[in-house]
């Protein structure tokens, strides 16, 4: 199949291009401040008219987006920056997709929950506590009203390969674990469930797989994926000092063993395990590598 991955120069969406490259698939990358043409397509995905060309002329057969604003702090501080990416240009592309009959996939968010009742079933009724996961939730129905054929996937906080630490905000612990001079604080009463970049790919291109050419046996509607493994920061740093052979080294991070104070720019909620029943029943690969 032919698909076109947006948001190919980030964290997800690079491993999202490999994947679908590996089965063989031909693949078109946008970008915008990390483009590299030719290998990524520079494409700004506000503008719509260059947006709606571009898809004119590439006539893919599904559309995987994983561009988005996806810091939580980075999204309140910049508002309308972030509501048009994540809530308007979804529903746009939504729109291309089904118009060109295409297999359209928007990746969304845990955070779409408020943490208060886990595991999260896919008809769960969201309740997001932060300006980021409305924008996503926003980004969902824009989706569905234009395009109810389109999968979503809902994913919790990601690593992976990254270019810089802060990629992720599961890989820049490294850093605050091997940076020992420095004392930090570290949230150990939040539970998240880091999911590799790899795996989620593999299931991206998956739906995509099942979707493009099937008459009437495509998948559509909302999935989650998520590794199963539970963890607070703090659990992560004591896996990365581990893994550094710096088991004894956690001296200088202290752990924060209450709930966090409201007053933190982005709330974040406190449990948002996903169910992945969704995808088990469609016959979805859910397998995910251990963290450790």
């Amino acid at each position: 199949m032919k698909v076109v991955v947006t948001g190919a120069s980030g964290l997800l969406g690079r491993q999202v291009v490999r994947e679908a490259e590996r089965r063989g698939h031909t693949v078109v990358g946008t970008a915008l401040s990390r483009a590299q043409p030719p290998q990524l397509v520079k494409l700004d995905l506000n503008d719509a008219t260059a947006v709606e060309a571009f898809f004119a002329s590439e006539q893919p057969q599904a559309i995987i987006h994983c561009a988005a604003e996806k810091r939580p702090d980075v999204a309140e501080q910049n508002q309308a920056a972030t509501e048009q990416l994540n809530a308007v240009v979804p529903g746009l592309l939504a729109q291309i997709a089904k118009d060109l009959g295409a297999f359209f996939a928007y990746v969304s968010t845990d955070y779409v929950f408020d943490g208060t009742a886990p595991p999260y079933e896919v008809g769960d009724t969201p309740n997001p506590l932060n300006f980021y996961g409305r924008t996503k939730l926003a980004g969902e129905q824009a989706v569905q009203r234009a395009n109810p054929e389109a999968a979503i996937l809902r994913v919790p906080v990601l690593y992976g390969p990254t270019e810089y630490a802060a990629e992720s905000a599961v890989n820049v612990l490294v850093d605050a674990v091997k940076n020992t001079a420095a004392s930090a604080k570290m949230d150990a009463w939040q539970a998240r469930f880091p999911t590799c970049t790899e795996d989620v790919a593999r299931v991206l291109v998956d739906l995509g797989e099942i979707s493009v050419g099937a008459v009437g046996e495509g998948v559509a509607g909302v999935f989650h994926f998520s590794a199963s493994e539970q963890m607070t920061k703090y659990d992560m740093c004591q896996v990365f000092a581990r893994l550094l052979g710096m088991p004894d080294s956690l001296h200088h991070i202290a752990p924060i063993t209450e709930k966090p104070a409201a007053e933190q720019m982005a709330s974040r909620p406190d449990n948002t395990q996903l169910s992945t029943a969704a995808l088990e029943e469609i016959g979805v690969n859910i397998t995910c590598v251990p963290f450790e």
